[in-house]
């Protein structure tokens, strides 16, 4: 990712300090064809909050799933992993939850994710291992399984294709987020148009390495598991796994694309395999911006951008490692052009031998070069920096190197929504 791709914002009015952006209006969309939803209410979260939700295809479908690569993992990972291996890559349905992320709940928890497996097994009529669960919420408590059976069975009940359908399946799966996330995108191949489209949740604890989240997409187009797996890997690497809130990895990553071929369009050649990718990309890339924009408290995101590096796994060190800087964070959230914290970042990141060209630009402004900083208006830049989005771009001329993450800033309200968390 180079300086020139990244997206700029015009600067926000001068204002006494930094304010959440306004929540935005999720773009109106519905499931590809073969795919109906459904989702209820049944207590896991406040009252009246939709928190249980059903995925399900015609059929079983080709599928794909990536999952959470921390060696704590929820009943709802291990379960899903078993089930898409013993049913080798086909897939009827998905159960979700929210409110509870059954992690850390032992041979209990992952009695509670088969049930609500063979719960919806049973509705469809299909072999339990080919349905898929995903859960998120608090760790270590659980699942009040009255409630999740009477939710499930609601949830299937209400089930359809329509719009509102998949807005309340979209809704059902956050938690603290602010909003619901959903993206789509249609490509025409040459069969025909197909569609891709996705949702996602997540506000906390979202590292870059397959970041933490929930997140289920699904296409009309023909393709099978294993062209669905490499698609998925690329388009996660691209997104979700350059996007940091908080640096904290969960135990319930889950990502599932599921093709149920039913527009008749074949994926095939190289050609059509690469745009069908890079359209996946693009949805992941838009879910994983709107996670960032979405973080806990978060006023701000970053677009890092590191270009020089002797290789672009050195790059992409350096750009998590000035995201994961809470001086950095925080100097964003308050406006502060503040290039020490940056520079400085670079000269501890993993594989930096040489720091003698480095180059730092915070929204277009070089503010260091040649080991000295630059004499810029540090109040205009910091009257710059009041966007919601602001660029951070690092040079260093050793390499052809390129890395890119996003990432939040650091808030008063992220401090004080997770000191509360479970109190």
């Amino acid at each position: 990712m180079t300086a020139a791709k990244a997206r700029k914002n015009k600067p926000a009015s001068p204002n006494t300090r930094p304010t959440q952006p306004a929540l935005p209006v999720p773009p109106v969309a519905a499931w590809p064809a073969g795919f109906a939803s459904g989702a209820a209410a049944a207590g896991l979260k406040a009252p009246g909050r939709l928190d249980v939700a059903v995925l399900v295809a015609d059929q079983a479908v080709p599928a794909a799933a990536m999952f959470t690569t921390n060696l704590v993992q929820a009943a709802p990972v291990l379960v899903s992993k078993e089930h898409l291996k013993k049913g080798r890559g086909l897939v009827r349905a998905v159960v979700v939850n929210a409110g509870n992320a059954n992690a850390c709940t032992g041979q209990q928890g992952l009695r509670d994710a088969r049930e609500m497996c063979q719960q919806v097994a049973r509705f469809v009529r299909c072999p339990i291992e080919q349905v898929l669960v995903a859960s998120t919420g608090v760790i270590g408590r659980k699942m009040a399984m009255p409630k999740v059976r009477k939710g499930i069975a609601a949830a299937l009940k209400s089930l359809g294709t329509t719009q509102d359908h998949f807005a309340a399946f979209s809704q059902a799966i956050c938690t603290t987020d602010r909003w619901r996330k959903v993206a789509s995108s249609t490509l025409t191949l040459a069969g025909g148009p197909v569609q891709i489209t996705g949702t996602t949740k997540g506000a906390g604890m979202i590292s870059p390495n397959m970041a933490t989240t929930l997140a289920f997409l699904a296409t009309d187009a023909k393709l099978g598991a294993a062209a669905l797996k490499q698609s998925l890997q690329q388009a996660i690497a691209a997104s979700y796994n350059r996007a940091m809130v908080d640096g904290h990895q969960s135990t319930n990553d889950f990502a599932v694309l599921l093709a149920s071929g039913s527009s008749g369009v074949k994926v095939s050649g190289t050609a059509a395999h690469d745009e069908f990718e890079s359209a996946l990309s693009t949805v992941c890339l838009d879910l994983a911006s709107q996670i960032v924009r979405d973080g806990e408290g978060a006023t701000k995101r970053m677009e890092i951008v590191v270009t020089g590096a002797k290789s672009d796994q050195i790059a992409d060190g350096i750009a998590r490692t000035i995201a994961m800087s809470a001086l950095v964070r925080t100097a964003i959230f308050g406006n502060d052009p503040n290039w020490g914290r940056i520079v400085s970042a670079v000269g501890y990141a993993p594989g930096v031998k040489d720091i003698r060209k480095l180059r730092c630009k915070i929204q277009d402004v070089l503010v260091y070069r040649d080991g000295t900083p630059t004499d810029f208006n540090a109040a205009d830049l910091s009257n710059a920096m009041k966007s919601e989005q602001v660029l951070i771009e690092v040079e260093l001329g050793e390499g052809h190197g390129e890395g890119f993450l996003q990432a939040s800033d650091l808030t008063y309200e992220y401090v004080r929504i997770n000191a509360e968390y479970t109190t």
